[in-house]
C-alpha cells in the first residue's frame, strides 16, 4: 500500500462550525483560473459563469434559515464571503440539513458546479473549484470592519491582491 501525504488540516481543531458567530470565507477556483470575469477600471464585470456563482451566493440565505451573507466580492479567480451564523427560534424546520460552515461553502460550490452546464466543465477539464476553502472566524467589530473593507476594495487593489496571476491576465 502506498503512503500517501498528508493534507495539511484546514480547519481549526476541536472547532465548532456551527457556532453562532461570523466567518471569513475565502474559495479558489482550480489553479486559480480567472473564470468569473474580469476587473476593469477597478470594477468587476461578471461574465455567465460568475453571474451564475453570483445567484448561488444570493441562495445560501433562501437554503439556511439561520445563516446571513453579510458581504460578499466574486473575484476573477475567487469568492470572499462573510457569513454570519445566528441564533433561531423554534424547530428547525429542515432537520437533515447541517447549518454549518463546511456544509454551506460544500452547497455553494455544488450549486455553482451544476448550473454552469456540460460543456464548460469539459473546457475546463472538470475541474472548477480549488479543493477546501479558506476560512476565519471573525472576533469582534474590530476584526469585521477590516474585513468589510478588504471585500469592499478588493477589486481597486487586484493587481496587488495575493489571488492576482499575472501571467494568466496577459492580453
Amino acid at each position: 500500500m502506498m503512503d500517501l501525504p498528508k493534507r495539511k488540516r484546514t480547519r481549526l481543531k476541536e472547532y465548532d462550525y456551527s457556532a453562532v458567530g461570523m466567518y471569513f470565507i475565502t474559495v479558489c477556483t482550480h489553479q486559480k483560473m480567472p473564470l468569473f470575469g474580469k476587473i476593469i477600471d477597478g470594477k468587476m464585470i461578471l461574465n455567465d459563469l460568475g453571474k451564475i456563482a453570483n445567484q448561488e451566493v444570493l441562495k445560501i440565505q433562501n437554503y439556511y434559515q439561520n445563516i446571513r451573507i453579510d458581504k460578499y466580492v466574486i473575484m476573477p479567480n475567487h469568492i470572499h464571503m462573510i457569513i454570519t451564523i445566528f441564533q433561531t427560534e423554534g424547530i428547525n424546520p429542515f432537520p437533515t440539513m447541517k447549518y454549518d460552515i463546511p456544509n454551506v461553502v460544500g452547497k455553494f460550490k455544488a450549486g455553482v458546479t451544476r448550473n454552469v452546464g456540460n460543456a464548460f466543465m469539459h473546457s475546463v477539464k472538470k475541474r472548477l473549484w480549488q479543493t477546501s476553502y479558506h476560512d476565519h472566524i471573525i472576533r469582534g467589530e474590530k476584526d469585521y470592519k477590516k474585513i468589510w473593507e478588504y471585500i469592499d476594495t478588493n477589486a481597486i487593489r487586484w493587481e496587488k491582491d495575493c489571488f492576482y496571476v499575472k501571467e494568466l491576465y496577459k492580453a
